[in-house]
């Protein structure tokens, strides 16, 4: 017979009035995440929001099922598409999308290759805005997409202005810009520049993609120039 927690469930103490303790229980398993947790593990999890684990392991079904969360390989546990399509939801009310996209269309009509806005979300990264390139070869990533933080331009650069260390992330942070071939794929190249709100904090990442075939360090200029200007309007400037 299993012990009982020395407390009780973390979600009880902050629990909705006249709400259901069941879904409380639940959501708190996605609060347990930090932007330091890539994944987490059942004890973990069960650690962190003071719940059994078996009561942890039937709530990550539910989550799963709905896939606000992921089961992995080795068994660990980390958020799941679902998130990413809801925070897209969450920033697009905030007229976000009004002040990226322009850019980004302007970038692509310099350029004629394709472009992005990146945000962090947890262990990834999103690709919240996206304009394709007019030219019949290109990058296909989707808008809604999750691609990893430690690979490409666009996660070099979340990484580099969030305090990473590393000499990679020295020279992103001097440089300013991120550009690189076969970071990701061998055959693809990105250039990527970090954007800031009205507090200078790290708000995204404006970045193009393109075959590794067609990269230039001319690029760069048009990314940081493109970057600067969303960072501008998210000032009001």
């Amino acid at each position: 017979m299993p012990k009982k927690p020395v407390q009780s469930p973390l979600a009880e103490e902050d629990s909705a009035p006249g709400g259901a303790s069941t879904v409380d229980r639940a959501l708190s398993l996605l609060d347990a995440f930090t932007m330091d947790d890539r994944t987490l593990t059942l004890s973990e999890l069960a650690e962190r929001t003071r719940m059994y684990k078996s009561t942890t392991k039937r709530m990550l079904a539910s989550l799963q099922h709905r896939g606000l969360v992921i089961q992995n390989e080795d068994g660990t546990f980390g958020l799941g598409g679902a998130i990413a399509r809801l925070n897209a939801i969450y920033v697009a009310s905030f007229s976000l999308e009004s002040v990226v996209m322009p850019v980004l269309e302007d970038l692509v009509k310099a350029t004629q290759e394709t472009a992005a806005y990146y945000v962090r979300q947890g262990a990834m990264r999103l690709c919240l805005f996206r304009v394709d390139s007019p030219q019949p070869m290109r990058v296909h990533v989707k808008t809604g997409d999750l691609l990893p933080l430690d690979q490409g331009s666009g996660g070099r650069v979340l990484l580099a202005f969030s305090g990473a260390k590393g000499k990679i992330y020295d020279a992103v942070r001097e440089a300013g810009v991120a550009a690189l071939v076969g970071d990701r794929k061998p055959d693809i190249a990105g250039v990527s520049a970090p954007v800031f709100d009205a507090e200078n904090k790290l708000a995204g990442a404006v970045t193009l993609t393109l075959p590794a075939s067609r990269f230039s360090d001319s690029l760069a200029s048009a990314v940081v120039n493109s970057a600067a200007k969303v960072t501008g309007k998210l000032r009001g400037n």
